[in-house]
């Protein structure tokens, strides 16, 4: 079992930067792919960005991509979103996912085996 704990959520300014964490308890978040996911006011939940347990693959959704980096510590069971050139259409809840151990990163929901609680991120433009 693994239990997941996002941080680092806020408000900020357009244009401006949030890093997100996601700290896990239990034995096999090293070999677990994790996802970040978020879901704005009145819509479905939208995948943003994965990795794998290495940390070598990721994926990025195409509204991300070259705003967002995902990385991992795997000593310190944490997974990083680095949010920067924020948008007031990135605002949402933010979640992170892990998958159970050597499953890839993925881009689905339904992928994803374990959830964290979610953490409000805003920007103001």
């Amino acid at each position: 079992q693994v239990q997941l704990v996002e941080s680092g959520g806020g408000l900020v300014q357009a244009g401006g930067s949030l890093r997100l964490s996601c700290t896990a308890s239990g034995r096999t978040f090293s070999t677990s792919s994790v996802g970040w996911f978020r879901q704005a006011a009145g819509k479905p939940r939208e995948f943003v960005a994965a990795m794998d347990w290495s940390g070598r693959s990721t994926l990025y959704a195409d509204s991300v991509k070259g705003r967002f980096t995902g990385s991992r510590d795997n000593a310190k069971n944490t997974a990083y979103l680095q949010m920067n050139s924020l948008q007031s259409e990135d605002t949402a809840v933010y979640y992170c996912a892990a998958r159970r151990p050597f499953r890839l990163a993925g881009r689905l929901t339904g992928e994803y085996d374990y959830w964290g609680q979610g953490t409000q991120v805003t920007v103001s433009s």
